[in-house]
């Protein structure tokens, strides 16, 4: 076996609407999801930064936003640059390979304008 697993499958809450730019021909998106955990006395919240790349960025720009509630399929990736003072920082984030939208605030988008953009996958 060569290869090994790299999968993520999180469930939680958007913190921001998402942030879209062009990047050379293609289109990247980020969103950040929040996670929540309780045990015992102690809740704790696991705040992650996650990336989607094409298609999947219409349904993104489209329904995501403030406070939406996500199921995020994905993998994880270790971003790596070197700040302004010269050193070297790391941070992980996950691509995004599948979004279900679950419950929430209402959507952003109508849903009329929003089956275009979906009829052009």
């Amino acid at each position: 076996m060569s290869d090994n697993m790299n999968k993520v499958i999180m469930q939680g809450n958007l913190t921001k609407d998402a942030e879209c730019q062009d990047v050379g021909n293609s289109r990247v998106c980020k969103i950040n999801l929040a996670c929540n955990r309780s045990y015992k006395d102690v809740k704790e919240t696991c705040f992650i930064e996650c990336i989607s790349w094409g298609n999947l960025n219409k349904v993104v720009e489209a329904y995501t936003h403030k406070g939406k509630s996500v199921l995020i399929e994905g993998r994880l990736k270790l971003d790596t640059w070197t700040s302004k003072d010269g050193e070297k920082r790391y941070k992980h984030v996950v691509v995004v390979e599948n979004l279900v939208l679950l419950g929430g605030p209402g959507e952003r988008k109508p849903v009329s304008d929003a089956n275009e953009d979906l009829n052009q996958f």
